[in-house]
Order: C-alpha cells, then sequence, then structure tokens
C-alpha cells in the first residue's frame, strides 16, 4: 500500500473531564474505522482553550484509552519519525500553524474583526439558549469601515476575528448519514477564528491540524455534524483537501438524554475502579456497533473482523437503563 493510499484517522479527545461510555463509543468507532483497513491513527490532545484543559485530565484520558484497548501510531507518546512533520500532537502547541492560517486568510480579504458580544448576538437571536452552531451571526460587523473599527477600538471593545464564509453549499458524502448539502448561513453565518480573548477557535484548529496531520478520515458524533462544513470550507479557502466524514450515532439514556460528563457513574475511570473489565465496556459498544455477534467481552482488535461503518444506524442509540446497570455491577 502507497503512503498516499493509507488512510489515517484521529482521537481528538478535549482534556476538559474524564472520558465516558459516550467518548468511548465514539473513540472506539474512529479507532475500528482506521484499523479495519489497515490505517493509521493519530491521538490529538485539543487543549486549545485554556480555562476548561487540565494537564492531569490529557493523563487521565492517555491512561483511559490504553486501558480500554486502543492504540495510536502517533501522538504525544509518539512522536512522528523526522521524515512526518505531524507535530506538536497538542493544540496548544500548535499556535504558530495557527496565525500562519489566520494570516494568509487576513490577506486574502476573507478575515475581519467582530464586536459583537456574545451576550448581544443571543439578543439578536431571541433566545437565551442557541443550538450547537452557537447564537446565528447577522453580519452586523461585516461591513463596518476602517473608521468604524477604529472607533470600536477607541471605545475599549475588543474584537474577534470572523471568516467571511462563502455563500456556495458545501456538499459531502457522510459513510453513515449519506449526501450532505449545507450553506454557512445554515450553520450560523460568518463564524470566529480567534476568539476576542486571543484564543484560537475550534473550526479553525480543527481544519488546520488535520490538513497538517494528513489526517483522510474523521470518525466523530453526530453532533459535530454543524461544524463540519465550516471546516470544508476553511480547508478549501486555505488550498487543502477535506477528509473523508462519518458522523456516528449518539448513546443515549433511557430518558433519551446524551450520554455526558453528568453520567459520573459511567465514567471510564469510575468502570476501571469499580472492577470492570474493559473488554466488558468494548465488547457491549461493539454489540451496539453491530460487530460483536457473540455479544460478549472483546477487545477492540476482536470487533476488528465484523466492524463496518455500514452496520451504524443515522438515528441515535438509546441504550436501556438495565443494560447500563449490568455494565456497572
Amino acid at each position: 500500500m502507497s503512503a498516499a493510499s493509507i488512510i489515517r484517522g484521529r482521537l481528538a479527545p478535549s482534556p476538559t473531564g474524564f472520558i465516558h461510555l459516550g467518548n468511548a463509543w465514539a473513540f472506539l468507532l474512529a479507532w475500528l474505522a482506521a484499523r479495519s483497513v489497515a490505517g493509521q491513527v493519530v491521538l490529538r490532545i485539543e487543549d486549545i482553550d485554556p480555562q476548561r484543559s487540565k494537564p492531569h485530565y490529557t493523563a487521565a484520558l492517555i491512561e483511559d484509552l490504553k486501558w480500554l484497548g486502543l492504540d495510536w501510531d502517533f501522538g504525544p507518546d509518539k512522536p512522528a519519525s523526522a521524515g512526518l512533520q505531524l507535530g506538536p500532537f497538542e493544540q496548544s502547541q500548535r499556535t504558530a500553524c495557527y496565525t500562519a492560517a489566520i494570516t494568509r486568510l487576513e490577506s486574502a480579504g476573507l478575515a475581519y474583526p467582530c464586536f459583537c458580544t456574545r451576550k448581544e448576538l443571543r439578543s439578536l437571536a431571541g433566545a437565551p439558549h442557541v443550538d450547537d452552531a452557537g447564537a446565528p451571526y447577522p453580519g452586523t460587523c461585516r461591513d463596518l469601515s476602517p473608521a468604524q473599527q477604529e472607533a470600536m477600538l477607541a471605545a475599549g471593545r475588543r474584537p474577534c476575528l470572523r471568516l467571511r464564509c462563502p455563500a456556495e453549499p458545501i456538499t459531502f458524502t457522510d459513510a453513515v448519514l449519506g449526501e450532505q448539502s449545507h450553506t454557512l448561513v445554515d450553520c450560523g453565518g460568518d463564524f470566529a477564528l480567534r476568539r476576542s480573548d486571543g484564543v484560537v477557535a475550534y473550526q479553525l484548529a480543527v481544519a488546520v491540524d488535520d490538513a497538517l496531520m494528513g489526517i483522510n478520515q474523521v470518525v466523530r458524533g453526530r453532533d459535530i455534524l454543524i461544524s463540519t462544513p465550516r471546516q470544508i470550507a476553511l480547508l478549501k479557502l486555505l488550498g487543502y483537501g477535506a477528509p473523508a466524514y462519518a458522523h456516528v450515532p449518539l448513546l443515549r439514556d433511557a430518558d433519551g438524554q446524551r450520554l455526558a460528563k453528568r453520567h459520573q457513574s459511567l465514567a471510564v475511570r469510575n468502570l476501571k475502579q469499580a472492577g470492570v473489565d474493559p473488554r466488558s465496556i468494548t465488547g457491549f459498544l461493539g454489540t451496539l456497533a453491530g460487530c460483536n455477534p457473540d455479544g460478549g467481552a472483546a477487545s477492540p482488535a476482536e470487533l476488528l473482523p465484523h466492524f463496518s461503518l455500514a452496520r451504524l444506524p443515522a438515528e441515535d442509540i438509546r441504550v436501556a437503563g438495565e443494560a447500563l446497570r449490568t455494565l456497572v455491577a
């Protein structure tokens, strides 16, 4: 297999808490999708937000992923060889890459300062809460003159930097959800590249990292679908190709709530401390994914022969409370 044809996927956890069963589900599927075609896996720590990311969570998630039986070819503990310029693998160490990308976008006239606060955007949206796309941006600062921008700065307003989004639809084929076509207006309009506090925004960091790390397969939760057109648009504007995408169903509890950090008993660390066999966890998740025909305990490697993204449903998966109690017991 030539280097150009090798699938390279990634695990991209954020160290803002301990990983839980819903995280393990998405990471396992991403790992299976790459390894089932003899592909490579990159572990990237998405710690771009200095206020929420903590080093002890980074150490814990690496330990928990390994305990589950997942591995990777490149990551913070496995630097690439001298011939592969893939790292650093922590976003907090990749500021120069993001700055270079922003400079290119600004030079091309594709970025502009926005002085709107989050409170103002929520007010314009007419509701205190907005969906995963964030508050819809109405273009308030898109056409401010240089004089108007200077006046805002003189008044002490700190701008974020927004992308001047192209109007044409972004289309792609999702391996789970099928054909997709979204305008960036549908996804919230002109989005931030850098926050008003100087922190690089998630969309830019992820797009740049995927491009520079040679990621050509992205498997992640369906809740991130709204971000994909934004990242594809950035990749195109920066002159990169886009990966193949698969947005997998989310795991929900018996009440329909997405499994999240609030489900403390389902944190991988807590399951480990309770004496749960990691093969019971991955076997349980493999059964939900349709790649564990026996339904018993199974390691990630044991799930590989039966794995296919085509077996995954497009709809979220509700896990019965009894099943979760049996896993924890």
